[in-house]
């Protein structure tokens, strides 16, 4: 009897993985997933997640079971070369446009044993750990990995791959794909404490960017007494010498000694910018820190690998399904390299400008940066929200008809029933939406075809009426108010192929979204 074949083999199982296998699970496919740890790693690397990510996970069924793990992210005040404030990140004000608190910090280990609580309820997903894959081959039908697990080889076959596996992914090494360096290379000592009560009084009571020359740092408050600190190494210094308690301590002695916490962890990184220069190799992907990593001053880390598996996630599940075909297919699966690697290339580079600002080592050049970004608030400091920070997809599965809605995030809001209020995504699913203003009619004659049950576009789209389903906080008003539009077709990820000006555009904008996935209008007969 032959091996079975899976649609999909994700190699590595931790936060990216396991979101990649939870959504492909989801949609019905055949799933393998290996990892060569036995169990999720216990000590936090990430620390902080967003709103996208919260939406994911709800999408995934596991977000009221990881909220009682995180906690809303505290502002996060710079303090320059004299000790004044110079700059505050914040929070973005309510209504809260994705139905979650714009910025949580959480707890790593509890999260992804959340995530694969869920998996583990899908029977159609095969996981092996403490199984390494130690051989990757491909051709045009298929991918063919060697497991080792327990001395002993055995072959699992696929349809596609995605190398969830790490910075230093044998999925990506095995294929020679090169990382492009983002001119970012600083060594750095993560410590992470669990404070006791005495400790917790010395310490500032929001997240702090310590951006002074002699020793930039970082401390951020992580959920109940969590406490993190990422302090800046200096030429010279040898990281491995500041891993030692002493060490660590000495660091610490500025906010607080041994009396006032449990050393959590302390480690030594080195802090890289780097993108893979191809993320598709034939049908094997990569994701995560596989395809990217970036310096963690916006906290952006684990949240890029889950938009990856988001992002591939259901393309794959389209193709595998013959929702698409031939070159739409091709074009689709194309679309996650194109798409991903441009966000990342943008978003790190503006992380890299936050960390400019932080690691400024130069005393004269550190005072001009406290003059400038004093002098750029008009000698206040303002708030910047978080999420401003984060850009939109510029290419890839997009309408060609350009606008400042085009490859957003669209809003998530809160729709009012009879009986009580229901996010969007609860109340009409993850698939194509098409979202029409409540300043429209309840229905839009002749705006497009009409398929099954009056309902306008391709198989599988859903109309989603805000005349006849009303928001309860405006926040789907309020962006299509900015962006001048009255619809918006929003992807399964949540992105915004494109939008309408006006009713009349509707038709156009479903015709050109179907005609790119090379699916016909649903119409009746």
């Amino acid at each position: 009897m032959s091996d079975p074949v899976y649609d999909v083999a994700i190699v590595g199982y931790g936060p990216a993985g396991q979101v990649a296998a939870g959504l492909l699970g989801q949609r019905g496919l055949k799933v393998y997933v290996c990892d060569r740890l036995k169990d999720v790693y216990q000590i936090p690397r990430a620390i902080s997640l967003d709103h996208e990510i919260m939406r994911v996970f709800q999408q995934l069924g596991v977000a009221d079971a990881i909220e009682p793990f995180t906690e809303p992210f505290s502002n996060s005040e710079y303090f320059g070369v004299d000790g004044q404030l110079i700059r505050r990140m914040t929070m973005l004000p309510p209504p809260y446009p994705q139905g979650y608190t714009p910025s949580v910090v959480f707890t790593q280990p509890p999260v992804e044993r959340a995530l694969r609580a869920r998996v583990a309820q899908m029977p159609n997903v095969t996981v092996e750990l403490g199984a390494e894959m130690k051989h990757l081959a491909h051709d045009d039908a298929q991918v063919v990995l060697t497991i080792q697990r327990d001395g002993a080889s055995r072959t699992v076959r696929a349809k596609y791959a995605i190398g969830c596996d790490g910075g230093a992914s044998p999925v990506r090494t095995q294929l020679g794909i090169a990382l492009d360096d983002l001119d970012f290379d600083e060594p750095w000592l993560v410590v992470d404490v669990l404070v006791n009560e005495r400790g917790m009084a010395k310490l500032p009571k929001v997240s702090v960017q310590y951006c002074e020359p002699q020793r930039p740092c970082t401390l951020v408050l992580g959920p109940k007494n969590h406490r993190r600190w990422e302090i800046s190494l200096m030429p010279g210094e040898d990281p491995k010498a500041f891993e030692s308690d002493a060490q660590t301590w000495k660091q610490l002695s500025r906010w607080i000694g041994p009396e006032d916490g449990e050393l959590w962890r302390q480690a030594s990184y080195r802090f890289h910018a780097l993108v893979a220069r191809d993320w598709r190799q034939g049908r094997v992907f990569l994701a995560g820190d596989a395809a990217h990593m970036q310096p963690p001053f916006l906290g952006q880390g684990m949240c890029q690998g889950i938009r990856d598996a988001a992002n591939l996630s259901w393309k794959l599940a389209a193709v595998l399904a013959g929702d698409v075909q031939g070159g739409a297919g091709e074009a689709l699966l194309d679309s996650y390299g194109q798409e991903r690697r441009a966000h990342v290339r943008e978003l790190t580079s503006r992380i890299k400008e936050i960390g400019a600002v932080i690691c400024e080592r130069d005393e004269a050049t550190a005072r001009a940066r406290d003059a400038k970004l004093l002098a750029d608030g008009g000698g206040e400091v303002r708030d910047t929200p978080r999420q401003d920070i984060l850009p939109r997809l510029e290419a890839g599965l997009l309408s060609t008809n350009a606008s400042t809605g085009r490859g957003a995030l669209f809003p998530q809001p809160w729709l009012r029933t009879d009986r009580e209020l229901l996010r969007m995504d609860e109340m009409f699913g993850h698939g194509w939406r098409l979202v029409l203003s409540a300043a429209l009619a309840h229905t839009v004659e002749h705006a497009v075809e009409q398929g099954e049950g009056g309902e306008p576009g391709f198989a599988g789209l859903r109309t989603i009426r805000l005349a006849c389903t009303p928001e309860a906080e405006g926040v789907v008003a309020g962006w299509m108010q900015r962006h001048g539009c009255v619809a918006a077709l929003v992807r399964p990820d949540h992105y915004v192929y494109g939008v309408a000006r006006d009713a009349e555009g509707i038709g156009a904008l479903v015709e050109e979204a179907a005609a790119a996935l090379g699916l016909t209008l649903a119409c009746t007969t």
